[in-house]
């Protein structure tokens, strides 16, 4: 499928784009190519960047919220977002390329609490939020509370835009990701 939708630089954005792909680019040292694709309707990146600042404030750990965002773009079958989650967990978190390996086969990770985590978002996405009840157990014996019930459906929200975005417009990996492609 073709890209109709081109990245953008911050000087090519529309106006009500510029400041936040600078905060974006000060943040990662760079403008991914997808924020950047974002960035042709301020209303989408705007949105997104505000949706995330919400999600940073949750009671999930910076590690689960990874989690979450991968298992999320591995159910939604997201190239971009795959890669750049993983490379988040497995550069940057140091998390157990394992656990990074099960999500990504869609296998059981052996942590039990993180394995409640991934199962619970798994279910949500593939079932479009009908979880079993056996999951929201395993979820809450698992040591979460009820209200991150809700909390992984705004790391799901997220993704679904990224991962949908990426569907209708496919978007070029970028280098700093190219590894975990």
């Amino acid at each position: 499928m073709t890209a109709l939708l081109k990245p953008q630089t911050i000087e090519s954005a529309p106006a009500d784009s510029r400041a936040t792909l600078e905060g974006i680019k000060k943040g990662f040292g760079f403008i991914p190519n997808l924020m950047a694709t974002f960035a042709n309707s301020p209303a989408v990146l705007n949105g997104y960047m505000g949706l995330d600042a919400a999600w940073e404030k949750s009671s999930l750990t910076p590690k689960e919220r990874q989690l979450v965002l991968l298992t999320t773009s591995v159910a939604n079958q997201c190239p971009y977002c795959i890669a750049a989650h993983s490379t988040i967990l497995k550069g940057m978190m140091k998390v157990d390329p394992q656990i990074v390996a099960a999500i990504r086969a869609q296998q059981s990770v052996t942590d039990t609490k993180l394995a409640a985590l991934v199962q619970f978002t798994r279910e949500a996405v593939n079932e479009r939020g009908h979880v079993s009840e056996r999951t929201k157990i395993n979820f809450l014996e698992a040591g979460y509370q009820a209200p991150a019930m809700m909390e992984v459906l705004v790391g799901i929200a997220l993704k679904t835009i990224s991962n949908y975005l990426d569907h209708l417009n496919p978007t070029t990996i970028d280098d700093a990701f190219k590894g975990e492609a």
